[in-house]
């Protein structure tokens, strides 16, 4: 059963990282004023997205 180690070790990780990733965003201001306005958190996201997009491609 190593592999299931491996692989729920894997798992920890990402998810550790996507948490931590949600605490931050949670303290952000355009967050929180967003979550007002129908799909502002989903707006909010993609252009997130496109940032962190542009800065791996860098």
């Amino acid at each position: 059963m190593a592999w299931k180690e491996e692989h729920n070790a894997s798992h920890r990780k990402v998810r550790a990282r996507v948490e931590h990733a949600f605490a931050r965003m949670k303290t952000w201001k355009i967050l929180r004023d967003c979550r007002l306005k129908g799909d502002g958190v989903h707006q909010a996201m993609l252009g997130i997205a496109r940032l962190h997009n542009l800065t791996l491609a860098g």
